[in-house]
């Protein structure tokens, strides 16, 4: 029998929203679980207060997103060190097997010399998975229809460059990043343990769009995830702050749920040599 891959919900894809209003959605809709981004929101910092909000919506942490954005580089600690071994102990309280990383930034020196000891020292002694996720680099232009690329992570924006244990692979950041994804996740092979599923039209920015409505394949990936017996998780990290209202934002978040569904069960179910199925929008 095969196993379902479970389908989870980051707490990002309803900001402006705290973290309570995705735990909410999530139980809604049918979601398997969340992933807590840990950010600039008090409750998304208080792992009590998302303990509580896990049992009472049944919802479970499948993952916790540490706290390496720009905008929360001061969450529970300046020290980037510091806030990854929080953020370990918080996946642990939670019963989340994962913890989801970027790079170092390039200025995080001293972090970005000793960070791949760090991740394995950290995964050996925690159980945990530490996935560390791909990024993409930043484009400026310069007019005239020039630009200059600048990576701002330390070696570079793919974390295969480094070989880590576990990986995180992001549909939106290849795009980013004009990587072939499907190539990637051959690259983080069986290290690959976690999903942010979302598109991306290629654009030299984060999008994060509702899967299907971009270039980057997520329905293969969705597809060769459920043939090669992946036991990771799924997450739709779905950027929403354009939805005019809370209707418009659910309507989003079912479609991106409906299309890994549909993607990963008919994949598992023996769909190969089928027609793949479709969604109407």
């Amino acid at each position: 029998m095969t196993t379902r891959i479970p389908v989870g919900l980051s707490t990002a894809s309803v900001y402006p929203q705290p973290a309570g209003a995705a735990f909410e959605i999530a139980s809604e809709l049918g979601y398997d679980g969340v992933e807590l981004m840990v950010w600039a929101d008090p409750v998304s910092q208080d792992i009590r207060a998302v303990d509580r909000l896990s049992v009472r919506t049944g919802m479970p942490v499948l993952a916790v997103h540490a706290p390496c954005l720009l905008i929360s580089q001061r969450v529970w600690s300046p020290d980037p060190s510091e806030r990854l071994r929080r953020s370990v102990q918080a996946a642990q309280d939670l019963g989340a097997p994962t913890v989801v990383l970027h790079p170092p930034f390039r200025w995080q020196r001293k972090y970005a010399d000793g960070f791949a000891e760090l991740v394995s020292s950290l995964e050996d002694s925690s159980g945990i998975a530490i996935a560390v996720e791909n990024m993409f680099p930043v484009r400026r232009p310069l007019g005239r229809g020039r630009s200059v690329e600048m990576n701002a992570f330390k070696p570079s924006v793919d974390p295969t460059d480094v070989g880590h244990r576990n990986y995180t692979l992001d549909l939106s950041h290849s795009a980013a990043a004009h990587m072939d994804a499907l190539e990637l996740a051959k690259r983080m092979g069986d290290g690959l343990r976690h999903i942010h599923l979302a598109d991306g039209s290629g654009a030299p920015k984060d999008e994060h769009m509702v899967p299907g409505r971009g270039t980057q394949p997520c329905a293969e990936l969705c597809e060769l995830l459920a043939r090669c017996g992946f036991d990771g998780q799924v997450v739709l990290e779905v950027n929403t702050r354009r939805a005019g209202t809370p209707a418009a934002r659910r309507e989003m978040l079912a479609e991106s749920l409906l299309f890994a569904r549909l993607h990963l069960d008919w994949a598992a179910e023996g769909g190969a040599g089928k027609v793949r199925p479709g969604l109407s929008r």
